[in-house]
């Protein structure tokens, strides 16, 4: 007879707070709950963990489930185990943050999500459980691995203009930078690769098109060098 463990014990779950970028503001994906507690109300992507199943392959399957996302850049943030966070019962929560390429990854809601959408950050509705002090979380680190990581060209299509690049900091940080200084900074560090395409349909003269050099950023990280990018 299998043994079973006789006391209580909390409950196991994953959360998925997944960026993305396009034309007009850095965007966070959410699902529009279609069970109870909070059915009708939007959450984070997730859900319990199975018997079995790690918390990466439980993330990555709940997203897939919910959003119809693989495939996709995923790190752990931080656990979450308050014991009011849900009304159900104790319940731990594994949380996760994904970066894509929003025009590259359109939603599609399914099993108990009956929808699925991009928000902008400033337009995020109230959400469920404790996300949206998760999704806080998200954002403040979000800030910090664009700064040393190269997580940015996560959200950047794979061919891309130094202003699109220079837009997408911009937008995280909450501020201007300047042009100069930036692109002096990402010359020095040499990860991008100068391609022979210029941007299409440009409405002013077309940027010429990048591309992000992993190999050369995998150099630098392995002989310590500085990679902090502003």
């Amino acid at each position: 007879m299998p043994f079973t463990y006789a006391y209580a014990r909390p409950a196991l779950t994953t959360d998925c707070v997944v960026f993305g970028l396009d034309e007009d503001d850095i965007k966070v994906l959410l699902i529009q709950r279609g069970l109870e507690p909070f059915r009708g109300q939007w959450a984070l992507p997730g859900g319990f963990l199975r018997t079995g199943e790690s918390p990466d392959d439980g993330a990555r399957r709940e997203l897939r489930e919910e959003t119809g996302l693989s495939e996709v850049f995923l790190e752990q943030l931080y656990t979450f185990g308050e014991p009011a966070r849900d009304p159900r019962e104790h319940v731990v929560t594994i949380a996760y943050y994904a970066l894509v390429n929003l025009l590259e990854h359109p939603p599609t809601p399914a099993t108990d999500a009956d929808d699925a959408a991009w928000f902008p950050f400033d337009e995020v509705p109230p959400l469920a459980f404790d996300h949206e002090h998760i999704l806080a979380l998200a954002r403040t680190r979000l800030t910090a691995k664009l700064r040393y990581t190269p997580a940015a060209f996560e959200l950047l299509p794979e061919k891309f203009t130094l202003p699109e690049l220079q837009s997408l900091y911009e937008r995280v940080l909450g501020h201007t930078l300047d042009k100069r200084n930036f692109r002096k900074k990402l010359s020095k560090l040499g990860i991008l690769i100068e391609t022979d395409e210029f941007q299409q349909d440009a409405a002013r003269r077309a940027a010429r098109l990048h591309r992000f050099d992993h190999e050369a950023y995998q150099r630098l990280a392995k002989a310590d060098a500085d990679l902090t990018l502003l």
